[in-house]
């Protein structure tokens, strides 16, 4: 076996290790435990349906918005922990950092993956509740996970950058938890796109040029409705259509870049 072989497994058992790690760690002394992984994303979809479908009337020209709504707020979870995650992660390892040699980058995958596992269990919840209200199994549901690996690579590109970054300037952090809430209300979660439609064509279509919007519709209109606004049925220029993908690997080229020639001195700094 040669020493690439050697060095790609060991990174293999390294980050399989790491993540079991983190996702125990997570939920450890708590006393609902994994159950945690489920609830969070839950009782946040709770609180936005009694309030902006019940009280606000939000969501009512769109089917289904109940499951719609639940997919917006699972999707939206994992980003957020995704990219907190990843961007705390290198601080939070640095005793392993100072005494073990190792490709660093596996501390920031293994982080994000405690939150593909989350996300796992959750959308079966969105399916079963999906099945519940009535929605229809389709082949376009197949279609599905690509759009989540386009939103893990986002989230794992801005985890590089501002991981790396977050080592010497410790504010990075506040300041992403700043622009998350920002974000919260810039991407359709909580209302459709049609309701920014109605009112400033440009408008909605500036929030589909978002990759995390246009992940979030592309799923959406894919799972549970295919009247749901997407960039493909909204915009017609194909240079337009391409901005969201491009957006989201040069994030993950950015990201890669910076933080392979930042970690040279994470020992040093953490």
């Amino acid at each position: 076996m040669s020493i690439p072989r050697v060095l790609n497994r060991r990174n293999r058992i390294l980050l399989g290790e790491l993540t079991k790690t983190d996702f125990k760690l997570r939920y450890q002394g708590s006393v609902l435990g994994y159950l945690w992984a489920l609830l969070r994303p839950l009782m946040m979809f709770a609180i936005l349906y009694v309030v902006f479908s019940k009280l606000l009337r939000f969501g009512n020209d769109i089917p289904h918005y109940s499951v719609y709504l639940l997919t917006g707020t699972t999707l939206w979870s994992f980003f957020t922990e995704c990219t907190s995650q990843g961007i705390q992660t290198m601080l939070m390892r640095g005793d392993l950092i100072r005494k073990v040699s190792f490709p660093k980058y596996i501390l920031v995958v293994s982080s994000t993956m405690t939150a593909v596992i989350n996300l796992s269990i959750n959308l079966v919840v969105v399916v079963i509740f999906a099945l519940i209200n009535g929605v229809t199994p389709s082949l376009n549901w197949l279609l599905v996970p690509l759009f989540i690996l386009e939103l893990y690579i986002l989230a794992l590109g801005i985890a590089f950058l501002l991981g790396a970054i977050n080592v010497k300037y410790r504010d990075i952090m506040s300041i992403w938890d700043v622009c998350i809430q920002a974000l919260f209300y810039a991407v359709p979660i909580i209302y459709p796109v049609t309701m920014i439609a109605n009112t400033s064509a440009f408008a909605a279509k500036l929030i589909l040029l978002n990759p995390i919007a246009q992940v979030i519709q592309d799923v959406r209109y894919n799972l549970i409705t295919t009247e749901a606004i997407t960039i493909w049925n909204y915009l017609k220029n194909p240079v337009a259509i391409a901005v969201p993908f491009i957006i989201t690997f040069v994030t993950l080229i950015i990201g890669s870049i910076y933080f392979r020639r930042a970690s040279k001195f994470f020992a040093e700094e953490v």
